[in-house]
């Protein structure tokens, strides 16, 4: 018996989706009854749901009875400034919560899906592998420093005996809801949005990131942590390869880091008056302008016969199911 945290969410959807599919008695915590509209129906239907929450010590020690394996996916993605305590709340106290229940229940395995944000930015870019070492830089977010703190709480877990697994996926591209979280680029893009960035970035399909958090899962691996990245891209590249399987405009306004400043402060303002929240914030525009370059050889190593979806396939069906969404 598998328990997913954050089973509702864009990456726990796909990771509950993988297990059903391989055969695997699943259990899940939500806040409330909602069901995904990305993930067939008949899958969901063959999960066992839990109300709770991961701040819930009680929920979550109802949700961990008899169960083998946790996949913690639970998290909080943002940028925005309103949400960075409930974000720290989630991410980190909620993660401790989760280890340190597992530890009491006895859980024989956690999976835990960290960011590669939790490595570290450095403000000149590079290459970033597992064996980054994290340093404070402007360049790191709130989230990025959130999901650090969380993979601590996971080692000290295994310090105290936890059997456990971290991934660090970049960023993850595929079908869901394009409101919300990295889906919300094809919604931009979609829109034509004129602008580009001089970036480059790590992008990862989402059904990879399932297919390898079961993996790892599977293969007994443990105190190691996995960089679960696909390719790296430019995000001109990115806008571009989007907009050409949507039919719509490619972006065409290169811009620079003081037009940066005034796009994400406009933002701002426009976000006061519409109470929606901004498509870009100081924290996203200084990762817009980042070159960083994460590197896969070591997942790759230890998942013999596990390759990552080529960016032109994943964004060429995303593209496909947003599209026919968007028509109805």
């Amino acid at each position: 018996m598998v328990l997913v945290t954050g089973g509702t969410g864009f990456l726990g959807s796909y990771i509950i989706q993988e297990l059903v599919q391989k055969g695997y008695a699943v259990r899940a915590i939500r806040r409330k009854a909602t069901r995904p509209g990305w993930i067939p129906a008949a899958i969901f239907d063959k999960v066992e749901w839990v109300e709770g929450d991961v701040l819930d010590v009680v929920s979550l020690d109802d949700a961990m009875e008899g169960i083998d394996t946790v996949i913690h996916a639970a998290a909080v993605v943002s940028f925005v400034k309103k949400d960075r305590a409930q974000m720290y709340l989630v991410n980190v106290d909620g993660t401790a919560n989760v280890v340190n229940m597992a530890l009491e229940k006895g859980v024989k395995r956690l999976v835990h899906i960290s960011s590669v944000a939790a490595l570290g930015r450095t403000a000149n870019g590079g290459e970033v592998n597992e064996d980054k070492k994290w340093e404070e830089s402007p360049v790191n977010t709130h989230y990025a420093r959130s999901k650090q703190k969380a993979e601590m709480h996971v080692w000290r877990g295994i310090c105290e005996g936890l059997e456990a697994v971290i991934l660090n996926p970049s960023t993850i591209l595929g079908y869901g809801d394009w409101h919300s979280s990295s889906c919300a680029i094809f919604r931009n893009v979609y829109e034509e949005f004129k602008w580009y960035s001089p970036g480059i970035n790590g992008f990862v399909d989402v059904k990879d990131v399932a297919k390898a958090a079961v993996l790892l899962l599977e293969s007994g691996i443990n105190e190691q942590r996995y960089v679960v990245n696909g390719d790296n891209w430019p995000f001109r590249k990115l806008l571009d390869t989007m907009a050409d399987n949507f039919g719509k405009k490619r972006p065409r306004k290169s811009i620079t880091p003081t037009l940066l400043a005034i796009a994400w402060r406009m933002e701002k303002i426009k976000s006061f008056f519409t109470r929606k929240k901004p498509l870009l914030t100081r924290e996203s525009a200084r990762v817009a302008m980042s070159k960083t370059l994460f590197l896969n050889d070591k997942i790759l190593a230890a998942l013999p016969g596990f390759h990552f979806t080529p960016l032109e396939e994943t964004i060429a069906k995303a593209c496909e199911q947003y599209k026919a969404r968007a028509g109805k």
